[in-house]
């Protein structure tokens, strides 16, 4: 499913107007990835929990000439299913 398919979902079954449905389903993703650049865990509760998880720099190899490369150290953001959602999604 994407963006415009959760869009008319949600609208169908809300009656609510597609053009309003789209502007809460913006504000909840802006939100949440505000949330997550101030380094904030957003959590939904018996859905899952969105968190920014730090990764260490490590040495890679180029598949290419096979030489050592030193990957940086980086943020990556990450969802953690709750405990219903992974029911659902396991019958």
């Amino acid at each position: 499913m994407n963006k415009k398919e959760l869009v008319n979902a949600v609208a169908e079954k809300t009656q609510l107007r597609k053009k309003d449905v789209k502007l809460v389903i913006d504000t909840l993703f802006e939100t949440i990835a505000a949330a997550l650049e101030k380094g904030e865990k957003v959590q939904l509760v018996d859905f899952g929990t969105f968190e920014v998880k730090k990764m260490e720099g490590r040495t890679g190899v180029n598949p290419r000439t096979k030489a050592k490369i030193k990957i940086p150290a980086r943020k990556v953001p990450k969802f953690r299913p709750g405990k219903v959602l992974k029911t659902r999604v396991n019958k």
